[in-house]
């Protein structure tokens, strides 16, 4: 969006209801950016454009998905993930230029070293040390990032961040992305990065895409849990839906995060699906916007681009393969890919992903859903594979995410940008969210009656958009640095 500001073809006229997928999702699903007008090419899609008109456009390729899974005994399954990891892994490795590793402790950085060691033994791994203060709920990476560089005999580099340094390079972070991702992640990605680029690394290794083909989010368990409850009649889990609202509004992170497993749960099934991707109630979303927003946002359906995805998908599939489906085409083409690309090449490394070796994710979409997704346990084949190179600790871990503690930032370290950034007076001015809306948000939220951070981060980051890519100009950012001849 930078380089078409700079062209002078951008407006400047806001794309609604892409804000109103990023407040839901924390990103925006499906080519809308922020700015009316500019949209994303897909993943895989290409154009060709001659004099200003669009000539052509086509995809290279897209995730394949077949209704009848691979017959396969378990102890094939096992042994043809671990060669095709293997396989994918060794394929990455070739380079002019040294190639590095991220290593956070979890089973897919994990998995990626010991197989990267097989052709580099002194492969060097790169990880963050966030301290130790960590919201509830979130389990510390960094000692098994530790045991398992220790029990492969590899070096792991360690930088120190606080959550200080981090809260005071969330506006960088929201320049660098060219959209307002409500995420902390990016800016670990960015730092290790900077690390790995000053040992002299130009590639690294990364697990990303290890939860999106074989499974390992929540919302993978819950869709198991279904078959507990899916077959009440709607009335009885319209009743599930309210009783579960009213637990999570009183039994702190636990009761929100079962109360966010059944907000949908009187919906039809691929419905369901997904609304396991959002993060906040489309109409709790829609009160935030002024009244001439609501009014313009009518009619929107927040999950229409993934609705409108798992049409094109063979209607046999099984719920879980759907799900993995939105997971390839969605988390990782819109959101965990694009932030991972900009920041590591904002220090000047390439990030590889092996999981998504084309070959590799034939054979995981392949696989039957009870190899990937076994009851509460994700990654059941993965996990099976790889036993005989990592410690069991490591492997049958909780799964955890990015551990920034943002409650506690919210409280302390961007308590005073909050309420600058989403005063009643800013707000107004900017004409796009009810002020009283959002104080009341953000009042229930520092009282403890719900937990709202990442809605509160996310219109926090879309102000600090705002602010950069309306209210300043470039000559302005290059004046303080934000813009570089590095960082583009």
């Amino acid at each position: 969006l930078k380089a078409l500001m700079v062209c002078g073809t951008v407006t400047g006229e806001l794309g609604v209801s892409a804000l109103f997928r990023y407040l839901g999702f924390l990103w925006s699903p499906g080519g809308a950016t922020p700015f009316k007008g500019v949209s994303r090419l897909g993943p895989g899609e290409a154009l060709w454009v001659r004099e200003k008109r669009i000539v052509r456009r086509w995809r290279w390729m897209s995730s394949v998905w077949a209704e009848a899974p691979l017959a396969l005994d378990e102890d094939e399954a096992i042994r043809l993930v671990q060669e095709g990891l293997r396989t994918a892994v060794h394929r990455q490795m070739v380079a002019d230029v040294p190639v590095g590793a991220f290593l956070s402790g979890g089973l897919d950085s994990s998995a990626v070293v010991a197989l990267a060691r097989e052709v580099s033994p002194d492969i060097q791994c790169f990880t963050i040390n966030m301290g130790r203060r960590q919201d509830p709920g979130v389990t510390d990476d960094l000692p098994y990032a530790r045991r398992v560089a220790k029990h492969l005999g590899v070096q792991l580099h360690e930088i120190k961040v606080n959550a200080s340094r981090m809260a005071a390079d969330l506006e960088r972070m929201v320049f660098q992305l060219d959209e307002p991702l409500a995420d902390p992640a990016p800016l670990s990605v960015l730092y290790i990065s900077r690390l790995a680029r000053d040992y002299g690394m130009k590639v690294l290794l990364s697990g990303a895409g290890g939860d999106d083909l074989f499974t390992g989010y929540r919302r993978h368990v819950a869709l198991m849990l279904e078959r507990y409850w899916a077959w009440m009649p709607e009335v009885a889990r319209q009743g599930l839906r309210r009783m579960t609202a009213y637990l999570g509004s009183r039994d702190g992170a636990l009761g929100w995060r079962v109360a966010k497993a059944f907000t949908q749960a009187d919906w039809p099934a691929d419905k369901r699906l997904t609304g396991y991707f959002q993060w906040a109630d489309a109409q709790r979303v829609l009160g935030l916007f002024t009244p001439e927003h609501r009014a313009a946002l009518a009619g929107e359906v927040m999950t229409t681009p993934l609705e409108d995805y798992l049409a094109t998908l063979p209607p046999g599939l099984p719920p879980l393969q759907r799900m993995l489906a939105l997971e390839q085409r969605f988390f990782l083409g819109d959101h965990n890919l694009p932030y991972m690309d900009k920041m590591s090449m904002a220090a000047g490394v390439e990030v590889r992903v092996p999981f998504l070796d084309n070959d590799l994710v034939r054979l995981a979409n392949a696989l039957p859903p009870e190899l990937k997704q076994r009851g509460l346990e994700g990654k059941w084949v993965l996990k099976k594979a790889m036993e005989p190179y990592l410690p069991h600790e490591v492997i049958y871990r909780p799964k955890t995410g990015f551990g920034a503690p943002l409650r506690h930032w919210l409280r302390y370290e961007l308590k005073e940008m909050v309420d600058d950034m989403l005063s009643v007076d800013r707000l107004r001015r900017r004409g796009l969210f009810d002020p009283k809306a959002v104080a009341d948000l953000v009042a229930d939220d520092r009282a403890g009656r719900v937990d709202a951070s990442y809605t509160i981060l996310s219109l926090l980051c879309i102000e600090v958009w705002c602010t950069l890519f309306l209210d300043k100009r470039l000559g302005e950012m290059r004046s303080e640095g934000m813009i570089s001849t590095r960082s583009g």
